[in-house]
């Protein structure tokens, strides 16, 4: 056991920094990402406070979505918030001691599982369901989606049938922060479940998943809608004539 022990330390550091280096890399690009054009989407709002108002809409409620399909906004909807309410009851296991909001979140967390299952269920059955979805999903849009459903009922497995010691999972954690490697339960159920969230931090800064922070950069959603009020010039442009003048 100390050899699995010590593998899955590494294992997570790897996958630690391969999701924190790749999420820099990406939001970075993103960041450099010329926007030459004035592009948001109509109708949009005139003001920055406006753009804030509309960005805070379309991360909470998935405003666009629900626009353009209420039965993908519905298992959207309920999966991301199903998950939002599992990863503050999973944040347990990495703090000590634990603030009391997350305190209180413990327990709606289980049906924050089984709703991020439901979602994802929708979602995935609507890439073999609807024709014009099946024509555009490529491997890695199953992969992805059975991926986060493998993790979600591992871990509702691990909860209800399959029980793990709780206490050893968080110390095991928290050493990891100090560079120690501690002992980690070796329930079969629970190592194949670490297995796959250690996958898909991995995955996360390669596939489309990346949206949740590149949500943010779309022009089409953090541009106010002022051409006529302020001229809309590219930085790049900007020097270029500066440099003619």
């Amino acid at each position: 056991m100390a050899f699995l022990t010590t593998v899955y330390a590494f294992l997570f550091y790897f996958a630690a920094f391969v999701l924190v280096a790749g999420l820099v890399f990406r939001i970075a690009r993103y960041a450099l990402t010329p926007a030459p054009l004035k592009i948001p989407t109509t109708p949009a709002p005139t003001t920055r406070g406006g753009v804030v108002l509309r960005m805070t809409r379309e991360v909470v409620l998935f405003e666009s979505l629900f626009r353009g399909n209420k039965w993908t906004w519905i298992f959207g909807w309920i999966f991301h918030f199903g998950l939002f309410i599992v990863t503050l009851r999973h944040l347990r296991y990495f703090i000590e001691p634990v603030w009391f909001p997350i305190q209180l979140v413990q327990p709606f967390g289980i049906y924050g599982g089984l709703a991020m299952i439901i979602g994802l269920a929708g979602l995935w059955a609507r890439r073999f369901l609807v024709d014009r979805v099946r024509y555009i999903s490529a491997p890695s849009d199953h992969l992805i989606l059975a991926l986060l459903i493998l993790i979600g009922v591992s871990g509702l497995l691990v909860k209800f049938v399959f029980h793990t010691d709780v206490v050893a999972i968080k110390t095991f954690f928290l050493g990891l922060y100090a560079f120690e490697i501690r002992p980690l339960p070796a329930d079969p159920l629970l190592l194949l479940h670490l297995l796959l969230v250690a996958m898909l931090m991995i995955l996360f800064p390669y596939s489309k998943l990346l949206h949740a922070p590149g949500l943010f950069f779309s022009p089409s959603r953090n541009q106010a809608d002022n051409p006529r009020e302020q001229r809309h010039l590219a930085p790049w442009a900007k020097r270029l004539e500066q440099g003619r003048g």
